[in-house]
């Protein structure tokens, strides 16, 4: 990710956020491009989509002007899959989100890639950075976490079922598909219930968790701060701390990768509750995960009296 016009030198953020000559309007685009998850091309288009275009809803964007979508396949790859793949994407953009496939580019590849570029457009003080975060803040999650060990069981489910026999077959088969439902359902919700709010300056900061974990992506949060962080709440898809165990994910230090995870808001705390509630009147679960201290600067600590919850469904 190249930092580009607002963004200081060495800053962190999830888009470039682009100033529009002669205006108070800023652009925010995001590129992403990643390997498949899933076998299935339709819900592969899927996810992809929603991973590009959660890191510029994670900017306080609304709506998403239009996605160039790219797709790298091989010779051989059955045309039905490719299709597939671009079917899932603009269904997802159609249909899930109110945008569009505004065109793309399609290579052939030894490695199957897909992805894209998506923009959209903001006013230059509503923009949500990474950075901001005060302490006392409530840190709130809108997604669970855990969907890299359990994407290593839908695959373990193919290749070697006999090494998941310990495990309820129906109840991980649940936990996959809350998995693939996480992964394809849009933080664009979140955005317009902050934008409901006429002030909505009690959100100090936000960002999406994906490839670095909630830990690693709550460390960058306090990037440019002398604050640190503690988590004290992990909402997990059932069997991700168990299967992070026996497979050596980083579940336990919440570094396990996640694909389009949900929204970490750093909220003042006198607003968290309010906020809360009305994430969940829009239809959207979030849980308080943690808080933003000054014990140790820039440093993210699991607490010792951490408590886990077990999330079966969203």
């Amino acid at each position: 990710m190249t930092n580009v016009g607002l963004l200081k030198e060495g800053d962190i953020e999830d888009a470039a956020i682009i100033p529009i000559p002669n205006t108070d309007m800023v652009q925010i685009k995001n590129l992403d491009i990643f390997t498949p998850i899933v076998d299935e091309p339709k819900i592969m288009g899927e996810i992809a989509a929603c991973n590009v275009t959660n890191d510029i809803f994670a900017m306080n964007v609304p709506e998403i002007s239009g996605m160039l979508v790219f797709l790298a396949i091989k010779t051989d790859t059955p045309i039905e899959i490719a299709e597939g793949i671009l079917e899932g994407i603009k269904d997802f953009m159609e249909k899930k989100i109110n945008s569009k496939v505004v065109g793309g580019h399609t290579i052939y590849s030894e490695w199957p890639l897909m992805g894209g570029e998506a923009s959209g457009f903001l006013h230059k003080d509503q923009v949500i950075r990474k950075i901001g975060v005060k302490k006392g803040d409530k840190l709130i999650l809108t997604k669970p976490i855990g969907l890299q060990p359990i994407s290593a069981a839908y695959r373990l489910l193919k290749d070697s079922p006999e090494s998941l026999e310990e495990y309820s077959l129906n109840e991980l088969k649940n936990s996959i598909d809350l998995a693939i439902k996480i992964m394809t359902t849009s933080t664009q919700d979140v955005i317009k219930t902050i934008h409901s709010y006429k002030d909505f300056s009690f959100v100090h900061a936000m960002t999406d968790v994906s490839g670095f974990g909630l830990a690693g992506h709550l460390e960058e949060m306090l990037q440019n701060s002398k604050l640190s962080a503690i988590i004290e709440t992990i909402p997990s898809i059932k069997f991700s701390k168990e299967l992070s165990d026996d497979l050596g994910y980083a579940f336990e230090g919440c570094l396990s990768a996640e694909t389009s995870g949900g929204l970490l808001i750093s909220v003042d705390q006198n607003y968290v509750e309010d906020f809360s509630n009305a994430l969940k009147s829009n239809g959207i679960n979030n849980w308080t995960v943690g808080k933003i201290d000054k014990i140790q600067p820039k440093v993210v600590k699991v607490s010792e009296k951490v408590e886990y919850l077990e999330i079966t469904k969203i």
